[in-house]
């Protein structure tokens, strides 16, 4: 199993030149087994992903190609429009949100509206590639060697963590856009238990934590602590913030390491095998 990061910013992509260590981009996050690829978010990372994948063949057209979504805040579907193998009539897409408190709601219409005319030129339909939507009244779901959990926490508007067990028996946990509040969240612990990875938010610090309660987010030692508790192999801390630059974000990493050494923070780009 490979994943690769293609977003890593939280709320709002930026670009000076200050922020590209880390990267500008907004969630988007491959993860490619054996036998399936599955792309988590899409947030505007999503649009580099496309050009990769519209070199090769096998994504979305010889092999599966799953598109989750931890939620739909903006960040985390902005980029869906720009996503250049969705216009490419060979390829089809399965668009999921798994989660037996997301069974029923209608997930194509985000997605038709984000793309209605008042806003985008094209319409989802006129994308071209073949687009299925799946829903699921269960908070699991097995396909073929792999199987994927899910648990809902604490966001507003609700958001999930996804846990993706691969053919190899490799696991990769990841807890995005989570306010554990006071007391850290026991069923992302049990869900990421003994992970080889965990892909944890980590937008603010302890100190800025108090000026942002009720913004559904996490500081880099929260998710320090998830890592700890639910004893995973490796960190890695993601969804950095709009307002932390490379500079802050090297400080913080410095910091995260002396609490566990092999941690880092996500960067665009960054690949990671297990």
């Amino acid at each position: 199993m490979k994943v690769t990061f293609y977003g890593t910013r939280g709320s709002i992509p930026v670009c000076p030149p200050e922020f590209q260590e880390f990267g500008g981009n907004t969630t988007c996050l491959l993860i490619e087994g054996s036998e399936r690829t599955a792309i988590v978010d899409a947030g505007t990372g999503i649009r580099a992903l496309g050009k990769v994948m519209s070199a090769d063949p096998h994504i979305g057209i010889d092999r599966p190609c799953f598109l989750m979504f931890t939620h739909f805040h903006w960040d985390h579907i902005q980029g869906l429009p720009f996503f250049a193998p969705a216009y490419d009539k060979r390829r089809k897409f399965v668009i999921s949100a798994i989660g037996r408190d997301r069974y029923g709601k209608d997930i194509k219409s985000i997605f038709e509206t984000q793309m209605q005319q008042e806003y985008f030129p094209v319409p989802l339909a006129g994308m071209g590639a073949q687009i299925e939507f799946l829903k699921l009244p269960e908070d699991h779901m097995v396909e073929g060697d792999a199987s994927l959990r899910v648990v809902k926490h604490n966001h507003p508007g609700d958001a999930y963590t996804y846990r993706i067990q691969g053919k190899e028996g490799k696991s990769v946990v990841f807890c995005t856009d989570i306010e554990h509040g006071d007391r850290i969240d026991e069923r992302v612990v049990q869900l990421a238990r003994g992970a080889d990875l965990l892909i944890h938010e980590g937008q603010y610090t302890d100190e800025e934590l108090p000026r942002f309660r009720g913004w559904g987010h996490s500081s880099w030692q929260q998710a320090v602590e998830v890592a700890r508790r639910a004893e995973v192999k490796r960190l890695v801390v993601t969804h950095h913030d709009p307002d932390h630059d490379d500079a802050f974000l090297r400080d913080v990493e410095k910091k995260l390491r002396t609490r566990m050494p092999n941690a880092v923070l996500a960067r665009e780009g960054l690949a990671i095998e297990l």
